[in-house]
């Protein structure tokens, strides 16, 4: 069973001929070309101008409802980084999740909207001076430690007995792109197994810290439940190990995130149902197994709640041959160049009969390598000032997205039941300059 078998049902119109799981369920094929929660894209285009990321608020909420109701015993924390704004944070908070930060940056967005401190995890590798003064400012509820620098750091800083988990690299492959491969040994993330009990030992060392559990993230984009439960396994079995050198019983494990989506029709969803209980068996076994009682487990899907609820609108500007240039680009969409990463296309404007023809759709930057998406097809009559809509961009696009050739970046506009309005504006020429003082 998938995420989608368990999201409460809205209904498509049966005249849809989206392609299924990549859209938001409010997206519909109309005699004017596609429309997002009762709104048209020529008219997101018209008011908003493009590039624009259009988020639909529904989708977001009826997938964090769909998180809680598939794993009623889990802690549901939202990796922030996939997307971090107000009102994503805030519908976070208003559908009882936790939250996961990385940055100062970040859990200040948090703290603008009121997010209890309580349910907040300060993540990362590194940790700079301003992100534990942050952190301890608002007296988030736990800190993931990284390293042993950190332990020291985090130690000589609380003011009160800090609730710490430790991030353990269990040595389990995700088979996903090297790139957001984290569970493997020899990388910068947290701690191999080998090495994870002097973390441990620095940790209750440390009068100002109180270790709470243990934190593991394999990766992202995973499909494979089977991966999660290897890695629940060996937690578990590390906190026995703990327990046997320290006489203490850990309570809490952090099984991070990383479930893969669907970006193209027929790609795989996530077994949501079945990882819930895997891994929960998994979990309970093994701690049975070893004379423990299960932890409190806690995940944190970020992709998952985000990524398809979010499309992307564009305007062609020329069409030169094979390449249908728009006026957006890897500024807006870093991962087609960073990770390789494929997406759908479709005209969204208006509907067309002419044949399909494959084509390459190309962004404005200087670079070669700026392609949205190489070999999708599109009508044959596709001109300049047509409206194209990208699927699946709610993730680690706005996060991503960057001024390259001074390009000012899109605006987020939220949608639900016919009304939409922005969340993050567009910026503007005059941002640019305001952070140019030379």
């Amino acid at each position: 069973m998938t995420l989608t078998d368990v999201l409460p049902s809205m209904g498509r119109s049966l005249q849809t001929k989206l392609e299924p799981d990549v859209w938001p369920r409010s997206a519909s094929a109309t005699a004017d070309g596609l429309s997002i929660a009762g709104i048209s894209a020529n008219e997101l285009a018209a008011r908003f101008g493009t590039p624009a990321y259009i988020l639909d608020e529904h989708e977001v909420r009826r997938r964090c409802q769909a998180y809680r109701a598939a794993l009623p015993g889990f802690e549901i924390a939202y990796a922030g980084k996939s997307l971090t704004c107000r009102a994503v944070l805030r519908w976070m908070a208003e559908e009882g999740l936790a939250l996961d930060v990385c940055s100062a940056g970040e859990l200040a967005v948090a703290r603008a909207v009121g997010f209890p401190a309580e349910r907040i995890l300060l993540h990362g590798n590194v940790k700079t001076t301003e992100d534990w003064k942050a952190a301890l400012g608002y007296e988030v509820g736990r800190i993931v430690a990284d390293s042993l620098d950190e332990i020291e750091q985090l130690g000589s800083l609380a003011r009160h007995p800090q609730r710490v988990l430790v991030r353990v690299t269990p040595g389990v492959d995700g088979h996903t792109h090297k790139a957001i491969a984290t569970g493997m040994e020899d990388q910068k993330f947290g701690f191999p197994l080998r090495d994870a009990m002097t973390a441990i030992s620095a940790v209750l060392a440390q009068p100002g810290l109180r270790l709470d559990g243990l934190h593991c993230h394999i990766g992202s984009q995973i499909k494979s439940v089977a991966s999660f439960e290897l890695a629940a396994r060996r937690m578990v079995e590390f906190i026995g190990q703990i327990r046997d050198r320290h006489g203490i019983v850990l309570r809490s494990l952090d099984l991070g995130g990383g479930h893969a989506v669907p970006y193209l029709p027929g790609e795989q969803e996530f077994d949501l149902v079945g990882y819930a209980q895997r891994v929960q068996v998994a979990v309970n076994y093994t701690a049975a197994t070893l004379g423990l009682p299960s932890p409190q487990l806690t995940i944190e899907p970020g992709r998952a709640l985000v990524a398809n609820a979010g499309v992307t609108l564009y305007r062609v500007v020329t069409v030169k041959g094979s390449y249908v240039a728009v006026d957006g680009g890897m500024s807006d969409n870093m991962r087609a160049s960073l990770y390789g990463a494929r997406y759908l296309v479709r005209l969204a404007g208006r509907n067309s009969t002419a044949p399909l023809r494959t084509v390459s759709v190309v962004g404005r930057h200087c670079e070669a390598g700026d392609v949205i998406a190489s070999d999708v097809s599109l009508p044959a009559d596709v001109h300049a000032g047509d409206v194209l809509a990208v699927p699946v961009t709610g993730a680690y696009h706005h996060s991503l997205a960057s001024n390259y050739n001074q390009i000012c970046r899109p605006p987020i506009i939220g949608v639900r039941d016919g009304w939409a309005r922005p969340l993050v504006r567009r910026e503007t020429e005059e941002d640019l300059m305001a952070r140019d003082v030379g």
